[in-house]
């Protein structure tokens, strides 16, 4: 599998943000689409009630076997959207930070995004993500 995904960075943009602004798969490229990555253990339980960090590492752990399931890795990410279940910016950033670290050098096109609630009971955080793999 060759990498598919190209980042894209602007002079004409600020250089604060920890991520590309814009990604590019080529044509020919097998795009996957994957549904939000939550916080849960194989019984359907959510893990780290409570725990913004614990979520949002389960969450990538469970993205990364999604991933992983459709043929692809993090490095084949063209943008993710981090779902947080609060209005706290710190809450925001302290789900982003793992998130970020997860994803090292692919500086992937990110939202991060504040929402009232999610969809399983005591879930804080969900990531969702599109890929792009050249078989």
């Amino acid at each position: 599998m060759s990498q598919a995904v190209s980042l894209i960075r602007s002079a004409d943009l600020s250089d604060v943000a920890q991520y590309a602004y814009a990604a590019t798969a080529p044509p020919g490229a097998r795009l996957i689409f994957l549904a939000g990555a939550c916080p849960l253990e194989l019984d359907g339980s959510v893990v780290g009630v409570g725990d913004y960090v614990a979520q949002a590492g389960k969450a990538m752990e469970n993205l990364r076997i999604a991933l992983k399931a459709a043929g692809a890795q993090l490095d084949d990410v063209v943008n993710t959207r981090v779902l947080v279940a609060s209005s706290r910016q710190k809450d925001l950033v302290d789900a982003w930070t793992v998130v970020r670290e997860a994803f090292g050098q692919h500086d992937v096109p990110s939202t991060l995004m504040g929402v009232t609630v999610l969809g399983y009971t005591d879930q804080l955080v969900e990531i969702e993500a599109v890929a792009a793999v050249i078989d």
